[in-house]
């Protein structure tokens, strides 16, 4: 997964790239006088008000621990609100799906071409 931060007021122009690689998020800034990206990532709680993390029956905020996707997200979501940017996921890789007319394939094949979408067939 990758992450564009963004100028609200200029959404064309990427700040930075943050890239998720389903342990922990790699900054890369693209623009200078930015500060604080790399408070972003900072391996902190991040506290959410979202009714989807909670318990049932439980109300008020959820404090999310570092380390794994919905972390990375809210952490990015939520501090690059306060930094005035915007965040915009964009998935990478977006490549082949399973191919039912190709089932001549074999099983290892379809396996390689679904899991790397930058191979040329």
């Amino acid at each position: 997964m990758r992450v564009e931060l963004v100028r609200p007021d200029d959404a064309e122009t990427v700040v930075g790239v943050i890239r998720w690689d389903g342990r922990r998020g790699h900054l890369e800034p693209m623009a200078d006088g930015v500060q604080g990206l790399e408070d972003i990532l900072r391996p902190t709680p991040v506290v959410l008000d979202d009714p989807s993390f909670r318990r049932a029956g439980t109300h008020g905020p959820t404090v999310l621990q570092p380390g794994d996707y919905d972390w990375f997200r809210a952490a990015v979501i939520t501090r690059a609100e306060a930094l005035g940017l915007e965040a915009r996921f964009v998935p990478d890789g977006i490549g082949y799906g399973w191919d039912p007319a190709a089932t001549y394939r074999t099983f290892e094949h379809q396996v390689e071409r679904i899991t790397t979408p930058s191979r040329e067939e």
